[in-house]
């Protein structure tokens, strides 16, 4: 190839960068295919302008614009991320962190074949799932469960089951939004059923729903505020109440929990989120929420209730469209089973995490300023993590953190570490870079700190 490139026959052939021995490193990061169609875009871009401008291309520009589009190809590949934001249930990192021992005890069950839809005692087709929605009903305290794969699945299907071409009320307060431009009121006409808001931002009675229910209602809709809190003037109606108005009416009431949680918070998080087994026993005909959010396992949306209800919702036609293969099932199973067994605070990677104590925190945090020689301008200082994942985003957790001063220039310091293998992520406060580790597994720590080794000196 020559230096410099003045006219467009010095361009070499696309085949002929593919054979460079300067990009053959790059060139084995991505799949043969996607490589040349990457080498073809920058050649076709570096033609055009060349005759648009006139002005000299060196080959050594070019070489580092393919080199630059490979990796920025390969680093949008799924990839293992240390997690120092401090949001231990982060939806932009895969939200919670899946457990090594569930993952391990799910590889033999995944891989090759397996009884996902055959019965081994009859020899004969089986249900698929069976085990894994008998546990999680027996865990939820409810008649029957099923899974689909994701709670907004979970919520549209029942919609579409119970309430198509029929009114469906929620309080105005519950019409929420959350990630990914999600809305419940979208979901809701989607689905086929008719919305009927009653009450007002930030006050909604029972007298409120009973003024709006009548023989063309199909159900009482609760959505937890996930994402959000009210303050100051506000009321809703809790989950009991509305349940004795259904009863009243002769009408279900659906809870959507959103993330959900099968144990007692109070003592770990500092607040008390409602359980799936106090919405089962509060009435709630159906009650849904999501797998890989504070159950700490895989994406899916769980669904647990009447069994007569979760027999009508598993007949829909629909219900095949949204179903869990075989990974997802084991995974949930093997989730559940930790549960039942009371070892969720050792066996579930999320509550592993949230239970470690401040003092461990500091001890740990000290221990990698020691590593890392007790460079000038780090520190270990008291921070605050979240849940996140919808879960009452004000309710912070005492964390603490590895502090980076100003002088490290927190942009750069961040997108060095986020460039490092594996990304560390982390975040800006007060123009000062921050690590928390909350969320940081000890597992973790020795790629942390050659990561920071390499980005302080």
């Amino acid at each position: 190839m020559k230096e410099e490139i003045t006219k467009l026959r010095d361009f070499p052939a696309v085949e002929e960068l593919l054979q460079d021995k300067t990009l053959a490193g790059f060139i084995a990061l991505v799949p043969r295919p996607i490589a040349a169609d990457i080498v073809k875009d920058i050649v076709a871009a570096a033609k055009k302008k060349l005759q648009k401008s006139g002005a000299t291309l060196k080959s050594d520009v070019l070489r580092d614009e393919i080199r630059n589009s490979l990796l920025e190809t390969k680093r949008k590949e799924i990839t293992r991320v240390i997690n120092g934001t401090g949001i231990l249930v982060h939806t932009n990192l895969g939200r919670a962190p899946l457990s090594e021992s569930i993952f391990e005890a799910v590889k033999k069950t995944v891989v090759g074949y397996g009884n996902i839809e055959f019965n081994l005692e009859q020899g004969m087709r089986g249900k698929r799932g069976e085990a894994c929605e008998k546990y999680l009903a027996r865990l939820a305290g409810a008649e029957s469960a099923t899974v689909v794969n994701n709670c907004a699945a979970a919520l549209f299907l029942i919609l579409n089951t119970l309430a198509n071409r029929r009114k469906v009320v929620i309080s105005r307060g519950e019409l929420v939004q959350i990630g990914g431009g999600f809305r419940i009121p979208d979901i809701l006409k989607r689905s086929g059923a008719r919305l009927c808001e009653v009450g007002t931002t930030n006050i909604t009675t029972p007298a409120d729903y009973e003024n709006d229910l009548d023989d063309k209602t199909a159900l009482i809709l609760k959505v937890h505020k996930s994402n959000f809190t009210q303050a100051g003037f506000s009321e809703d109606v809790p989950l009991k109440e509305l349940v004795v108005l259904g009863k009243k009416h002769g009408l279900p009431v659906v809870n959507d929990l959103g993330s959900g949680v099968f144990i007692p918070t109070k003592d770990i998080l500092g607040y008390e989120e409602p359980t799936v087994q106090q919405s089962v026993r509060a009435g709630a005909a159906i009650t849904c929420f999501s797998g890989d959010k504070m159950l700490g396992g895989v994406q899916a949306g769980l669904i647990v209730g009447r069994e007569e209800l979760i027999g009508k919702i598993k007949k829909n036609p629909i219900f095949r469209t949204v179903r869990v293969d075989k990974i997802v099932f084991s995974i949930i199973e093997k989730m559940l089973t930790v549960y039942l067994n009371a070892e969720h605070l050792t066996d579930i990677k999320l509550w592993s995490l949230l239970t470690v104590p401040e003092a461990e925190l500091y001890k740990r945090g000290k221990n990698i300023l020691m590593h890392l020689g007790q460079p000038e301008g780090i520190s270990i200082e008291a921070t605050r993590a979240f849940v996140g994942g919808g879960a009452l985003p004000e309710s912070a957790i005492p964390s603490v953190g590895l502090v980076f001063a100003k002088k490290f220039n927190a942009e750069r310091l961040m997108k060095n570490l986020r460039d490092h293998q594996p990304p560390v992520v982390g975040r800006i406060e007060n123009d000062r870079f921050i690590v928390d580790l909350k969320a940081i597994d000890t597992d973790d720590i020795e790629i942390l700190i050659k990561a920071v080794k390499k980005n302080i000196k």
